[in-house]
């Protein structure tokens, strides 16, 4: 079954600053959230279900511990942060329905980065209203690599709040276009995706990714990324995830915002590129799209 995009994780080294940057990019951004194992985050979510999860250490001491009994989604990111430095994107993270299965076939096929892991954490809506979501996650990786990885999010229980005001965005963003990454390995990289997103093992040795069902997927070279961002990528190696392409209902819009902000931003083939900055991990491209 090939898998739908449920969200980003894109490390960074301070929630506020995250939230202001997120905020003049004119984005609205949930209330922070708090993992039980030393992680947070300020997401910002789309009304197609997906969303960007800017994630950051809050509790030194916790996440230590999670990383010594053996929690993947603490480990990757440290090893992230290791390799990358505080600040990028991470993970790219696909709907799950069953993790065991999706474990067990992640092992099967020699890309497992690990157990799989289970958690819940509070929810809270724009509104202040609160409930509890759980999640199961299964964890894929390169063998190689030690940054960038892929798991898929299992919903549990799903939080009985109101999200709608959080998923409407001053920059008239609707939802994820695509995913752009970046490989000295393009077709191995490439080959990798398809398998973790649930395409079987067919035409893996080109650098051809198949769109999910909501969203793009493409791995270029670090050439083929600088020419179309204008931008050297941050990543390096087998796979580095590198920018994440917005639609938006008003290009025009989306670019008077910006100017008004004084966001550094460039106009390349019709779309406005936003560089990597404090609290932005990620490039962000925003094309108009209906």
């Amino acid at each position: 079954m090939v898998r739908l995009l449920d969200h980003l994780v894109l490390p960074i080294a301070d929630l506020d600053a995250a939230r202001t940057r997120l905020d003049r990019l004119g984005f609205t951004v949930a209330p922070r959230g708090i993992h039980p194992f030393g992680t947070g985050n300020c997401c910002v979510y789309f009304a197609d279900g997906t969303f960007i999860e800017p994630l950051v250490v809050v509790d030194e001491h916790a996440a230590e511990a999670a990383v010594k009994s053996g929690n993947v989604f603490v480990a990757r990111d440290r090893s992230y942060r290791q390799v990358f430095g505080p600040e990028g994107f991470s993970a790219v993270v696909f709907a799950g329905d069953n993790a065991d299965d999706e474990h067990r076939a992640y092992v099967e096929a020699g890309i497992s980065a690990g157990d799989r892991l289970d958690f819940s954490r509070p929810f809270i809506d724009a509104a202040g209203a609160s409930d509890t979501a759980s999640f199961r996650l299964a964890f894929a990786a390169l063998p190689e690599t030690h940054g960038a990885y892929v798991f898929t999010c299992q919903r549990v229980n799903s939080p009985k709040v109101d999200r709608s005001a959080l998923e409407q965005h001053e920059n008239g963003v609707t939802r994820i276009c695509e995913i752009i990454a970046v490989s000295d390995d393009p077709a191995r990289a490439a080959g990798f995706l398809r398998l973790s997103a649930g395409y079987d093992r067919s035409g893996t040795s080109d650098s051809a990714v198949p769109d999910l069902p909501n969203a793009g997927l493409r791995v270029l070279t670090a050439g083929q990324y600088a020419e179309k961002t204008g931008l050297a990528p941050r990543g390096h190696g087998l796979l580095s995830f590198e920018a994440v392409v917005f639609c938006v209902r008003d290009i025009e819009a989306l670019w008077k915002g910006l100017v008004s902000r004084g966001i550094d931003h460039d106009i390349r083939e019709g779309q406005v590129v936003v560089a990597p900055a404090p609290g932005q991990g990620a490039t962000f491209i925003f094309q108009e799209s209906a």
